[in-house]
């Protein structure tokens, strides 16, 4: 990879259900000389949800009594918690304002769900296959462009006993979300036993700086010049709970954590 890449926020209109993204980013990229062969280009989950109509209204919403409970205690919108659970595997549990959930493999405050960005009245639900949505803007660019590049669909996660938000690949296609290290040495010799580079969450919190999070209107952005090697690969990999340094540290302490029926 090159020392030095350039990071292109990419400004649009306000996104719409039922709008054509890529058109809208295509045109968006213009002032940057268009998308570029090699490029990896990063989109916020929910402007893409959105745009997908992939909404949900709150008042429509009839929250069950699990839902009423849990809204309760969580102090938490009844109707919001019943979406949750709906695009939750399980809820491992909460503090106010937010559940834990696990889903597809991976942990995510409130089953990833988010009405920030999100017209009134209304939460964005993550896109049901970010991998599959990640390809999907890969083939097309490549169709229509002719020219190979890199996806990533990003949202914005918070980590274990740390303040604030950093971006995260939730979807990627065109290159290896992961390299491995292990086997190179470091300064002194030594060989890299554990070591993989998270290529696509790194680029994911390099394009968060220039996205925002409140009404920048900047849904995705370019990354250039990085020199990713650019391939046919599709997704980004989880790991078992019981893998995980942290969550493998919880279970060993409290076995019954993640047992479910």
């Amino acid at each position: 990879m090159n020392y030095s890449f350039s990071v292109h926020g990419l400004k649009t209109r306000l996104v719409k259900s039922g709008d054509n993204f890529l058109e809208i980013l295509l045109q968006a990229a213009e002032p940057y000389g268009g998308l570029l062969e090699g490029d990896i280009l990063v989109i916020a989950e929910s402007a893409l949800a959105t745009a997908d109509g992939n909404l949900v209204v709150l008042n429509n919403v009839h929250p069950s009594k699990e839902a009423v409970t849990l809204g309760k205690k969580y102090n938490i919108d009844p109707a919001l918690v019943e979406v949750i659970l709906k695009d939750s595997d399980f809820i491992v549990g909460g503090i106010p304002g937010f559940l834990l959930c696990m889903k597809n493999g991976t942990l995510l405050p409130n089953a990833g769900i988010d009405g920030s960005n999100a017209p009134p009245g209304t939460v964005v639900r993550l896109p049901p296959d970010p991998n599959s949505s990640a390809e999907k803007l890969r083939t097309e660019i490549l169709e229509n462009l002719g020219i190979k590049t890199g996806i990533i669909i990003a949202d914005s996660r918070t980590h274990a006993m740390r303040l604030g938000c950093s971006g995260v690949a939730i979807g990627c296609a065109g290159f290896l979300a992961v390299t491995d290290e292990r086997g190179k040495k470091d300064l002194y010799g030594h060989e890299l036993e554990v070591t993989k580079c998270a290529i696509a969450d790194n680029m994911a919190s390099a394009a968060e700086l220039v996205m925002g999070e409140a009404d920048e209107c900047i849904p995705a952005a370019i990354i250039r010049g990085l020199g990713v090697k650019l391939t046919e690969d599709i997704g980004v990999e989880t790991i078992d709970a019981s893998e995980c340094l942290f969550m493998g540290a919880a279970i060993d302490a409290n076995p019954a954590l993640f047992k479910r029926e």
